[in-house]
């Protein structure tokens, strides 16, 4: 039953996903939360962890729920449904692609939905952000998450306003990661 709960939880998050793996996120957290499988904590964190390891985050964090879930044939499950419509897909566009993509409809429509993806993006870093940037712990507010943020976004714009192409994506990666050891100790 689990088994069949990660492949059509996951087939859903892989047929109407669009825009990549940040316009996704919004509907992975809807499945993985109804579904229960991870708590909005621990989505996070999967999120971050999917994030810096290699590969696509929905293939990352299907694979994780799925193993975590049922084991070996779980992360088979999940990992297969949730990359199975996209294949599909390629496969059928190889074949349309160079009449389709001359129709001015479908350009039309393409471009309509670039500034609704980067809405879903923002809205969801913002989201993120706002959920983890501050945690009441002990009746006090720590905002160590958000500092942490401001301090990098900072690091980021500033290197792009005084270097072309600013910071290196890795070199930020390191960064945040000698920011977290500092902020939080080993």
């Amino acid at each position: 039953m689990i088994l069949l709960e990660l492949f059509f939880g996951f087939l859903k998050v892989g047929c109407f996903a669009f825009g990549g793996a940040y316009g996704a996120i919004p509907l992975i957290r809807d499945v993985v939360l109804s579904y229960g499988w991870l708590d909005e904590e621990m989505l996070t964190y999967m999120i971050a962890v999917s994030e810096s390891t290699p590969g696509p985050i929905m293939v990352n964090l299907a694979t994780y729920v799925g193993s975590l879930k049922a084991g070996m044939l779980g992360s088979a499950a999940a990992t297969i449904a949730v990359v199975l419509p996209s294949f599909i897909i390629i496969l059928l566009v190889t074949e349309l692609l160079k009449t389709v993509l001359r129709n001015p409809y479908v350009q039309a429509v393409l471009r309509g939905l670039k500034p609704c993806m980067v809405g879903i993006i923002l809205a969801t870093g913002i989201c993120m952000i706002v959920r983890n940037g501050i945690v009441i712990q002990d009746s006090a507010l720590l905002a160590r998450p958000l500092i942490l943020t401001l301090i990098l976004s900072a690091v980021y714009f500033g290197s792009r306003k005084m270097k072309k192409g600013g910071i290196s994506p890795v070199l930020l990666i390191c960064l945040s990661a000698l920011a977290g050891i500092a902020a939080y100790g080993l």
